[in-house]
């Protein structure tokens, strides 16, 4: 069902719908918006395993 979803061709329309709807001076400030949210996620998913890794450990060596 999603096979060929993300062809060059697809993704350009996509681009150029995007284009019109927000037009060229916000789509890097869009872009920028995206980044930072997808940096913060992954980020905040690394600091919630590493305190997991710690009280395992502690609680092993007892």
């Amino acid at each position: 069902m999603l096979e060929g979803l993300f062809q060059p061709m697809h993704l350009l329309v996509i681009f150029g719908i995007a284009l019109l709807v927000f037009g060229p001076k916000k789509l890097p400030e869009l872009g920028k918006g995206i980044g930072e949210g997808i940096r913060g996620f992954k980020s905040a998913m690394q600091e919630k395993d590493k305190p997991s890794e710690t009280a395992n450990s502690t609680t092993k060596n007892q």
